[in-house]
This record gives C-alpha cells, structure tokens and sequence, in this order.
C-alpha cells in the first residue's frame, strides 16, 4: 500500500511520514476514525513505511524486496489482529492466524471495507466476533520475539473496540513496557469503547470523514461518471465504503431501506388495527432470523433516518444527505412525523434495542417490542398541532 493510493488526508500522511523521517516512531498508537476514511489503509502504508525504511513521504524506496513483501502484506514482521469467531472451518478458539490468507485478500480488495464486510467475507455474518484472549496471548507472543529481519516489528490491530476486557488487560502490560522498535498500531472506529488505560497510552491520530470531492475523484477513477460521482459522494457523508457499493449497487442499506418502509408502514396502520399488528410481529420474527450483526447494521441505518428526517422536517437541508431509493416512499412526506414531541423517544427505544441485541438479548422479543412502540411514538403530534 503506497500513500498515494490512500484517498485524501494530506494532512496525516506529512505527520506520520515526517515523524518516521525523523526517528519519532511512537511505540503504541491509536487511529481513530468513521468508516470508510481510510484508516486500515494508512495503517498499512505506515507500517510499510517503517519496516522498509522508506523516507520522503512515499514507499518508493530503494528496499525492493521488502516493500514487495509489505505489497502482499507477507512480511514476516508485519502481524495483524482483527475480530473473528468460530465458523465451518474453525471450530474453537478461532484467531486472526486462522484467518490471514482471508484477511490479505480482503484487504487488497475491500481496504476501506467495514466490519459486517469482514464478517460475510469469511462466512461469520451471523455471529459477532470478537478480539479475544487467545488473539492477546498471540499478539504478545510475536512481539516479545525478536524480529525476523533486524529491524522494527509492526502490529496492526484493527477495531480494537471489539476486544474484550481480558484482553485489553493482557495488552495494557505489553503497552506499558514494549520491546524495542516495536510498534502497536490500533485502529478504532469509536474509541470510548477502549479501556481508558489503553487509550491514555496511546498517541492519539484522529481521522476526519473524507470531503465529497475527494470520494467523486476516487469513483471517478474506479469507472464513474463525474455527475453520478458526486450525487454519491453527497450521499456517502465522507464514507468511501458506502460510496463504492453505492456504486456498485450493493450497499445493505439498500436491504435495510425495503425494511424501514416496510416497517413504518405497517405501525402506522397498526393503530386499532389488529391485523397490522399481526404483520409487525411477523416482520419482526423475518428480522430476528437474521444474524446479529445485520440487526445491529440496520438499527444504525434507522437512526440515520430518523436524524435525517428530523433536519429535513426544521428545514436543515443543508445537513441532510440521505437519499431514498424506494421509488413510492418519500422521506420529505416521512419527516413531519418525527418532531420535537417523539424524536428523543424513538432514538432511545432504537438505542436501548441496539444495546440488547449486542449482548445477545432475544431478538425477536425485541424487535416486536420495539415495533408496537414505535406504533405509539409516529402517532405522536407535534406541539404546534397539539397547540391549534
């Protein structure tokens, strides 16, 4: 991975080139940043950076073998950890190193891709991995190791939010008293999910969204034209991810979108209805025969369009970057129903849901929950209306 593959952050590139350049490497590192901005891919680059000795700010140094090995991310200093679980191939205590061959294709072919693409790509959509124990106990083992080829050791943790707490405690001794020239990478997407230990040890990189122009210049060279880049950029909202399978047509939210029309549909007609009520509880059983990390992905989605709607309805169209495909849902006709009166309790029931269905609360007992009061809640009215 060469910078210049990396999409915009100028910015961070300089920092981080310049602090190698200089000999300031620090020895445990935190990225954090939305999906889709590119912080794997920054990762990748900088620890190509280190391991080869490049210098001028690009990974065109004169170390040809090593900076092939970094290509094919097969260097044998180059380790990574990433969430996984058990699957048809690996039936217990699952690690990355089961993984790796997966984990090198799924980076040179999706690395601004997300944790659900991870998930499908190796067959564990329905299950929610984890960084656990087992993968602490391995990353302290390669890295107490002296180094394959003399020089710096580089491990790449990505969404290290996903770690549970034994093994956040196990890598809180190895932060606190490194080996030399070895170098911890962590990559985040919410760091108030790290232990507060872990974070304070870190130096802390934070990665922006990426600007619109830059997403239509990156779709525009992977086969875009420039009018159909930039109506996708807008609606991406800085995630280079979401704009390629937006391009593609291959984005979940065009799934969960059918789902939400479907579902506020159905609550609106459920009031008094008990034949609408009995197509809830059935949607929400379709639902619950998904895996979790789907239920999960669509629960956010839901949040995105309630906040869409909600600046949508107060005249924020500057902020609102959504776009409905569903060709006889209109979210402009959808907005008036989420006000000032029902828009903090819709958050916090599709909030307190997402928290339950992360600790493997019963899926279908939650969803019809959920369901039937936000039957009540789009039935709410405005204060304007309630005041005339």
């Amino acid at each position: 991975m060469r910078f210049a593959d990396i999409l915009g952050l100028a910015h961070l590139k300089k920092h981080l080139t310049s602090s190698a350049d200089g000999g300031r490497i620090p020895h445990a590192q935190l990225f954090v940043g939305p999906e889709g901005c590119g912080t794997l891919p920054m990762a990748v680059a900088y620890a190509r950076y280190i391991l080869c000795g490049n210098s001028g700010g690009e990974n065109d140094g004169p170390n040809t073998a090593c900076n092939s090995k970094c290509e094919r991310l097969a260097h044998p200093d180059l380790h990574f950890a990433f969430p996984v679980a058990n699957s048809d191939t690996v039936k217990s205590h699952a690690v990355s190193d089961h993984y790796l061959p997966r984990w090198r294709d799924f980076v040179r072919e999706q690395p601004y891709g997300n944790l659900f693409d991870w998930y499908r790509f190796i067959g564990i959509e329905k299950k929610q991995g984890q960084i656990g124990v087992d993968e602490a106990h391995d990353i302290v083992k390669k890295l107490s190791l002296k180094s394959y080829e003399g020089g710096y050791k580089v491990m790449i943790v990505w969404m290290a939010e996903r770690m549970n707490i034994p093994a956040a405690n196990k890598l809180l001794k190895l932060i606190e008293e490194p080996a030399p020239k070895t170098v911890l990478i962590l990559i985040a997407e919410d760091e108030e999910l790290l232990l507060q230990t872990i974070r304070s040890r870190c130096q802390l990189l934070h990665f922006p969204p990426l600007p619109e122009v830059v997403i239509a210049d990156g779709l525009v060279v992977r086969g875009s034209n420039r009018e159909e880049a930039t109506q996708i950029a807008q609606e991406a909202n800085g995630n280079f991810n979401k704009a390629l399978d937006l391009l593609n047509k291959d984005s979940e939210d065009l799934v969960f979108e059918r789902w939400f029309v479907q579902w506020t549909r159905t609550a609106f007609k459920a009031k008094g209805n008990k034949g609408a009520v009995h197509e809830l509880i059935l949607w929400s059983e379709e639902v619950a025969k998904t895996g979790r990390e789907t239920q999960k992905k669509f629960l956010s989605y839901c949040l995105s369009v309630i906040r869409q709607a909600l600046l949508m309805n107060y005249r924020a169209d500057a902020l609102v970057y959504m776009k409905m495909r569903q060709p006889d849902f209109d979210l402009q006709k959808f907005a008036p129903f989420v006000h000032e009166n029902n828009v903090q309790p819709m958050v916090r029931e599709l909030e307190s849901a997402l928290y339950h269905i992360e600790r493997n609360g019963n899926a279908k007992i939650i969803f019809t929950d959920l369901s039937i009061k936000l039957t009540r809640l789009l039935h709410a009215r405005a204060a304007n209306i309630q005041e005339s």
